[in-house]
């Protein structure tokens, strides 16, 4: 897999330098020896877990039951839909679960300006983390330049104390354009990578998440999203290098791990 990996890493590169070589790329490196990994204990799994309700048909009630399951079983954090952050935020003040919403979301093919209005009226309205999806088409096209400007831009627009993910879609991306896109959300200030919506017809993988973590390295997180729906499947994740779980099924997991 190294020999793979080596050459894709490469090829990304040489397509950052030729799109933005205002930038040093070629001190980005891979670091040495094993793919490095979160060493999670099972017991703490539930405290990596984003608890999510995105469904078109999420009312008020669902969010608050989410906020409740949240506190009760200690999750890291609600995602709820931007339309539901302030009744989030209002149930959860005080508390040490954090809020998290979408942005651009699911298709990423808002414009930057909408992406990062999206993103500002989140914060206000009481959101700790954001989830944006990149724009997919313009990462195709070799448009890399505006992949990278809306992340820095929604990353500047959320300010500081505020987290980043960027939702990479990988079930939609060939390997190269995994590479490409993960290198392009950490250089624009992207605190986590994250493997999916959900709604693309694919999720999390244990070979994307391994090859994430590989990609960014120790020092960026990366959120394993989609299809996470037992203890088993969570525990691979993690195994493979997830350091956030996006999930609905965070209660099942739960319980898997107290009838352990």
């Amino acid at each position: 897999m190294q020999d793979s990996f080596s050459g894709l890493y490469a090829r990304a590169l040489a397509e950052l330098k030729k799109n933005l070589p205002e930038f040093s790329w070629e001190q980005e490196q891979v670091p040495p020896g094993p793919i490095p990994v979160t060493n999670t204990t099972a017991a703490s799994i539930t405290g990596l877990i984003d608890h999510t309700a995105l469904k078109p048909g999420t009312t008020a009630a669902t969010i608050k039951q989410l906020c409740a399951e949240a506190l009760d079983y200690h999750f890291y954090s609600v995602c709820v839909p931007p339309c539901r952050v302030q009744l989030a935020a209002g149930y959860l003040s005080g508390r040490e679960v954090k809020v998290c919403t979408v942005i651009g979301f699911p298709h990423g093919t808002a414009t930057k300006l909408v992406k990062v209005t999206e993103a500002v009226e989140a914060v206000a309205r009481g959101a700790d983390e954001v989830d944006m999806v990149l724009n997919l088409g313009a990462l195709k096209e070799r448009n890399l330049r505006l992949v990278w400007e809306e992340i820095q831009a929604v990353k500047e627009g959320i300010g500081p104390g505020r987290i980043l993910k960027v939702i990479l879609e990988t079930s939609l991306l060939n390997e190269e354009e995994k590479v490409l896109a993960a290198l392009i959300a950490v250089k624009a200030g992207a605190d986590l990578v994250k493997t999916s919506t959900g709604f693309a017809g694919g999720g999390a993988t244990v070979d994307d998440v391994t090859l994430l973590r590989r990609t960014v390295g120790s020092s960026v997180g990366v959120k394993a999203s989609g299809g996470i729906r037992d203890l088993a499947t969570a525990l691979a994740m993690v195994r493979a290098g997830a350091s956030r779980l996006g999930t609905s099924s965070g209660v099942q997991i739960a319980r898997e791990l107290t009838a352990r």
